[in-house]
């Protein structure tokens, strides 16, 4: 497999991240919103988890990959260099959770029940809630889907070992993914009475399979060459992501298109990105993880607090007030990234460097790669 030229950071997949974060927040406060009903686009933003598990086959291939065909894979290290972009944020917000469950309990608020599920906390702690272990859902629950992203790390050896084999017929193993994508979500839906997309802590393993190994695929059609008209496909498969979530249509068919937006984005030339690949869209992009960690403690906090404010008994905000709120999470995003989550990743680094060899470890543009472009939810 000949590496094309492509750049180092993907600052296009980077940005992608936050618009992807921005539809699953707008799904999860919309019920705050007062108006009647919820628009079929906002309906569908729980897609927006599927394009992230999309981007992580997608962006660990574009650094793992090479590696791993040429043995210069070191599973120890890349695990670790999992823990360090994770790890700390979510044992973060989880504790934030659990900080804000109790003092409501104390000031006598009434609060869902699986807010504080003690019985979870352990799975939760572990990163293993969403492999069947949790019974039920608990602290922060979009965690599930950084569970469901850790089985898929330690999964990775077996992801990249296909990818690696079909590596010179790279529009056969998308075809391949897409077909594992169909059947997975047709028989799940079957055999459980309902859609793959809404499993969460049951089944989150399982929903982020199809999707992590569309992602490995589709890089093979990346590395293979730049495709063709690049920004149109981005601007075709935008508006099929779009259509189809907004008729309603198939889940599938929105995670299919969702992939092609991804392989013309990375398809972009490095000196021309466009909008995607502007300072401002790829710093929006690197707080995404944050703000899509911060959006359910974020959500019980400042609804909570505003609804008091005004009187909103049912938790419905005005527009005004509830765009607002989103703004407040981008901004306490922003705080969290810089005082949590870097300092943190960079600690948990620094330990790793002072003990791994280099065979453990990727190149260093490798590293460039996980800092500015790594997908993680």
């Amino acid at each position: 497999m000949t590496p094309v030229a492509t750049p180092i950071d993907l600052r296009p997949l980077t940005a992608l991240r936050f618009f992807a974060a921005l539809w699953v927040v707008v799904y999860l406060l919309w019920p705050n919103l007062a108006v009647d009903g919820m628009p079929a686009l906002a309906a569908k933003g729980y897609l927006g988890v599927e394009l992230f598990f999309v981007l992580s086959g997608f962006i660990l291939s574009h650094v793992y990959l090479q590696a791993f065909g040429e043995q210069r894979f070191g599973y120890r290290g890349f695990l670790w260099a999992r823990i360090a972009r994770v790890y700390p944020l979510h044992l973060f917000t989880l504790v934030g959770v659990m900080a804000l469950g109790l003092t409501a309990t104390a000031a006598g608020m009434a609060i869902d029940s699986s807010v504080l599920s003690w019985k979870t906390l352990l799975p939760n702690l572990l990163m293993v809630h969403a492999w069947g272990f949790a019974g039920e859902a608990g602290w922060n629950h979009p965690s599930w889907s950084i569970s469901a992203e850790w089985f898929a790390y330690l999964s990775f050896p077996l992801f990249a070992a296909a990818a690696w084999t079909l590596r010179r017929q790279p529009w056969v193993a998308v075809a391949a993914a897409a077909l594992l994508l169909a059947v997975l979500h047709i028989g799940f839906e079957r055999l459980a009475g309902y859609r793959l997309t809404e499993a969460t802590f049951k089944w989150g393993a399982l929903r982020i399979a199809p999707c992590f190994a569309y992602g490995c695929a589709l890089y093979l059609a990346h590395r293979r060459g730049p495709v063709p008209r690049a920004r149109l496909l981005a601007l075709v498969a935008a508006g099929a992501m779009v259509v189809s979530a907004a008729l309603l249509s198939w889940d599938g068919v929105v995670v299919l298109a969702g992939g092609l937006l991804i392989l013309a984005l990375a398809g972009l030339p490095a000196e021309r990105p466009g909008v995607m690949g502007s300072s401002a869209a790829v710093y929006l992009g690197e707080i995404s993880y944050a703000v899509y960690m911060l959006c359910a403690p974020w959500q019980m906090l400042a609804v909570n607090v505003m609804s008091r404010l005004i009187g909103a008994e049912d938790k419905k905000l005005p527009l005004l007030l509830w765009l607002g709120i989103i703004l407040g999470l981008i901004v306490a995003a922003v705080l969290v990234h810089r005082l949590i989550e870097r300092p943190a990743r960079r600690v948990l680094r620094g330990w790793a460097d002072e003990r791994r060899s280099s065979v453990d470890q990727p190149s260093k543009q490798s590293e460039t790669v996980l800092q500015h472009s790594d997908s993680i939810v």
